[in-house]
């Protein structure tokens, strides 16, 4: 069945955010799923730019959502951030729907008492704001984005759309995210560990310092990978390396490789009748025990489970 994404904006929404949702679920594939844009009054919708969006569906489109989506709204999110309508609109979205944010979107799910208790995130700079706010949220502004038990939210823009690729990886697994990707130019995976904001002291270099050891990991991902032979790719020292790997990417070079390695089991299991032995062994995981501990630490299944549910989807 077609799975509904209702996206709900409001009076200052950001049109970028919503052309997100609909850009990355829309190219997920026929039939997959369904986008819709809904308000609480059907009709015209200040946007925070120099012209209005046309809505033409109301709240009532929350009762029929599979996952719901609720964009930042400017600049009414942080100063006032639920309404009595609101509340009535989120009111009807059925009880265990996934629901996410993108960027201050966070402050309505709050408001209305959805994210209470759970892990959350939102953009930087509202982080001291939404702490004021929602002390009983568990706000960590220093990640891309987080999920709660069906409760998603995401820090500024651009991690919406690492968001959905996380959504659409969770139902359709990585080879239709990664397709997804291709055709919106972005990365096919950043995750949601990774820091939101990093303070350089000195301007991002115009070229990777790091990108010639990345493109051989990924090269020679079936084998061990060590440290000193990627800082040697790229003739620095160790330190000097992990340092400018982090400035670049938001997270440690060990990490990175670990996601390139699930990244590529997950491709392979998806894609492939390989037998798990063989897969974890062209993934670098050495071991299929090793496979399944790093798939059941990352996701939550095993290697076998997983391609019973995605490779079934595929053939």
């Amino acid at each position: 069945m077609t799975h509904r994404v209702a996206v709900f904006v409001r009076d200052g929404a950001l049109p970028m955010e919503i052309g997100i949702v609909h850009r990355i679920f829309g190219q997920a594939g026929p039939g997959l799923y369904e986008v819709l844009t809904c308000t609480v009054t059907p009709g015209p919708v200040r946007t925070d730019a120099d012209f209005s969006i046309n809505v033409e569906h109301g709240p009532e489109l929350l009762e029929t959502a599979d996952t719901v989506v609720v964009p930042a709204s400017k600049p009414d999110d942080e100063a006032r951030p639920m309404t009595p309508e609101i509340a009535a609109a989120l009111a009807r979205i059925r009880p265990g729907v996934r629901i996410a944010s993108v960027c201050t979107g966070a402050f309505t799910l709050a408001a209305a008492g959805l994210l209470d208790g759970r892990r959350a995130t939102t953009h930087w700079r509202s982080a001291d704001r939404f702490r004021a706010l929602f002390p009983q949220v568990l706000l960590d502004p220093d990640v891309l984005y987080t999920e709660d038990g069906g409760i998603l939210t995401s820090a500024g823009v651009a991690s919406g759309i690492d968001l959905c690729l996380h959504m659409v990886r969770s139902d359709h697994g990585a080879a239709v995210a990664n397709e997804v990707a291709r055709g919106t130019v972005v990365p096919p995976h950043r995750d949601g560990g990774q820091a939101q904001f990093v303070r350089r002291p000195v301007p991002e270099p115009a070229v990777s310092s790091t990108g010639r050891a990345r493109e051989w990991a990924l090269a020679n991902l079936h084998r061990p990978v060590s440290l000193r032979e990627l800082a040697a790719r790229e003739s620095t020292s160790t330190r000097t390396f992990t340092r400018r790997f982090r400035d670049e990417m938001g997270t440690s070079p060990g990490r990175w490789l670990s996601r390139q390695r699930i990244e590529r089991a997950r491709a392979l299991l998806e894609e492939t009748d390989l037998p798990v032995d063989d897969v974890a062994e062209r993934a670098g995981f050495g071991t299929a025990a090793s496979l399944r501990l790093h798939l059941q630490t990352e996701l939550g299944v095993s290697p076998t489970a997983y391609r019973r549910t995605f490779r079934a989807e595929r053939v």
